[in-house]
């Protein structure tokens, strides 16, 4: 049985160089000749893998292959459980701690009336201060696409009016009948 983890291969854990690894536990590790790490990282030798099966299932512990790709492979005893649940503990902690940008999109059309254009930059301007990106498209129709400065232009004036709140983050770029630009939040 392999399980899909994210492993530390350094010797100490603050180090911080995590790997993303298929381990290999107990009867799966098939090699002759293993170094074996105790649980409290003491070095045990080269040994076979029989013996350091034996030496994990009297302490009540499992053997896992931490570095598959050393001569000869390098395994440890621990408790896998419970190195496992450490794991998601933080790597759920580490997700908790990230922070989601949302993109939110506002379309204009270049002959959008003076109004319509402020009402549209306040839900921008609302949008980029819940700390969201925003994205600014203006959508050709027709023969418009033929005057695309218009929209370019509107956008540039978009952004002017919305400069308190977000800066340009992606500039204005004409992708087949729409031109976009993005906006991202003030810190």
């Amino acid at each position: 049985m392999f399980a899909s983890v994210f492993l530390c291969l350094c010797k100490n854990r603050q180090e911080g160089i995590v790997i993303s690894k298929d381990l290999q536990i107990n009867e799966e590790i098939r090699d002759k000749e293993i170094r074996v790490v105790s649980a409290d990282g003491a070095q045990l030798g080269v040994m076979d893998s029989g013996t350091a099966l034996d030496m994990a299932a009297d302490k009540g512990l499992d053997l896992v292959k931490i570095a598959p790709q050393a001569q000869p492979p390098v395994c440890k005893i621990m408790d896998y459980g419970k190195y496992k649940f450490e794991l998601a503990k933080r790597e759920k902690e580490s997700r908790k701690n990230q922070k989601v940008v949302n993109i939110k999109e506002v379309q204009l059309s270049p002959s959008i009336d003076t109004n319509d254009f402020n009402t549209k930059c306040n839900h921008a301007i609302r949008f980029l201060k819940n700390g969201d990106k925003v994205k600014v498209t203006v959508r050709f129709r027709g023969r418009e696409v033929t005057h695309s400065e218009i929209g370019e232009t509107l956008l540039h004036r978009f952004a002017e009016q919305a400069k308190e709140f977000g800066t340009l983050d992606r500039a204005p770029k004409l992708e087949g009948r729409n031109m976009t630009m993005f906006l991202m939040p003030n810190a």
